[in-house]
């Protein structure tokens, strides 16, 4: 009996030990970490969809550098109450839009701030006090992996961290690899991949700490997970009441020969 338990035992013990504080604590260093405080500005991409408002004191003046509104009904709305749908501006893949009464403009790789500007430059010579809202509508950023919940999270905001993302899908799983998160990123047209550590605090300066529309942020399954995914997930469960078991029956044998 002795030789069946203890293999289990050790087995189990190995399975279900906890892990070590530096593979699991996040920003371990930070009490030595200088962060550096950063400007985060949202860059204007293709294919990215612009909600463009221009507004001012006398809406009339302001009316022909604004798209035309749709009504629209849902039709499962039993009273039929119909809503006003602003049209959107299309990034094309050269980076402009197509600006009512000004034409072409070159939006991309520009940021709002940069955009807003040169619009308010624009109209400010037929309209007196303008007003221009801009806003990112497509926004969205994606998390896969050993995260709890995985999965394409729309960001109103337009500013989110690694972090803040990571914290919409649920966190990381227990199989969660922390010292390698990978962060996938547009480019100019190609993809650019970054690997993060989480568990120390100077990932907080890097580029990737905000996060930009269409990233991609993956979590690598560490070895427990992989080493368990040929037996199931459960494993360690299964030899904590194996072990549970076969020490129960170990004890009641010893007793039952005293």
């Amino acid at each position: 009996m002795k030789k069946i338990i203890l293999p289990i035992v050790v087995a189990t013990v190995l399975l279900t030990s906890c892990a070590s504080r530096e593979k699991i604590a996040y920003y371990q260093n930070i009490d030595n970490t200088e962060i550096i405080n950063k400007k985060f500005e949202t860059t204007i991409k293709t294919d990215d969809l612009l909600m463009i408002i221009v507004s001012a004191q006398d809406p009339t003046a302001a009316q022909p550098f604004n798209l035309t509104t749709n009504l629209s009904v849902d039709p499962q709305n039993q009273a039929g109450t119909a809503q006003r749908q602003q049209q959107l501006y299309l990034v094309d893949d050269n980076g402009y839009i197509d600006f009512p009464s000004l034409g072409k403009i070159r939006v991309g790789d520009k940021s709002k701030e940069e955009v807003i500007k040169e619009l308010q430059t624009k109209i400010s010579k037929y309209v007196k006090d303008a007003i221009i809202n801009l806003r990112i509508m497509n926004f969205k950023v994606t998390v896969q992996g050993e995260v709890q919940r995985p999965g394409t999270h729309h960001i109103t905001s337009e500013r989110i961290t690694l972090l803040e993302a990571i914290s919409l899908s649920g966190d990381l799983t227990k199989y969660g690899k922390r010292n390698n998160v990978l962060v996938l990123r547009e480019v100019d047209g190609g993809i650019k991949h970054h690997r993060v550590d989480l568990t120390k605090a100077n990932f907080i300066n890097s580029d990737f700490y905000y996060l930009k529309q269409n990233d991609v942020v993956y979590v690598e399954p560490n070895k427990v997970a992989t080493n368990s995914s040929a037996v199931g997930p459960n494993v360690s469960v299964y030899l904590s009441a194996i072990s549970l078991l076969l020490t129960t029956v170990a004890i009641i044998l010893t007793n039952s020969r005293k």
